[in-house]
């Protein structure tokens, strides 16, 4: 009784790919680019330094207006709540500029030692984290000028949109695109799976049938 290869799995509409998923769509990206895998990572380890290059100095100008605001003169006016509002800013932001500003600490930690993969995994990580925190952080400070300015209505709606705008357009938009890339990359997967199936099956029926016409 002839046996069936068994049907290839079902596309993951879930989740993130799995390892051997990005090992394999890594090298085909290298064999199209024509670099090796050590090329690889220093050229994502550069666009990674880029992309911190735009973050960072909008981080700077935040930690600034929030460490010179309590000297201001009238910020002894600002309600328990503002205050409260303040704190959370500014430690908000704090905290963003650790996560952005680490990935510099973990390269010069590993300098020379071979361990550029693991940089770009971790710095990767870590700057989604800070973008993710800096998103909070400005929402935070519009909340804290909006709430002291025009009071809490304004401040609420404005709020709203600032989160809204933040939402869409760091996180929804590309997780969306994210996630098409993922599942067209699986399909292409599975496709080229399938295909070298039937390669390795084919010289076994062909010998299958040259036997079963043999002569008898």
């Amino acid at each position: 009784m002839a046996r069936h290869p068994p049907p290839p799995p079902a596309p993951q509409l879930d989740g993130a790919p799995s390892a051997r998923d990005r090992a394999r769509r890594a090298q085909q990206l290298a064999k199209l680019r024509g670099e090796t895998e050590l090329e690889r990572y220093d050229r994502n380890l550069n666009e990674l330094l880029g992309e911190l290059r735009v973050a960072l100095p909008g981080v700077q100008v935040l930690f600034a207006f929030l460490l010179v605001a309590p000297f201001n003169q009238r910020f002894g006016t600002v309600s328990s709540f503002e205050r409260a509002l303040y704190l959370c800013a500014l430690l908000l932001t704090l905290l963003s500029s650790i996560l952005l500003i680490a990935p510099t600490m973990i390269h010069r930690l590993h300098f020379q030692l071979g361990a550029k993969a693991y940089i770009v995994h971790t710095a990767n990580r870590l700057m989604i984290a800070g973008l993710a925190v800096l998103a909070a952080a400005m929402t935070a400070a519009v909340l804290l000028v909006t709430h002291y300015l025009f009071g809490p209505t304004l401040a609420i709606v404005t709020t709203a949109l600032v989160v809204g705008g933040f939402a869409l357009t760091w996180f929804v938009l590309p997780m969306r695109s994210r996630h098409a890339c993922l599942l067209r990359d699986r399909q292409r997967d599975q496709t080229d799976r399938g295909g070298d199936e039937r390669e390795r099956q084919a010289p076994r029926r062909r010998g299958n049938a040259a036997v079963t016409a043999g002569p008898k």
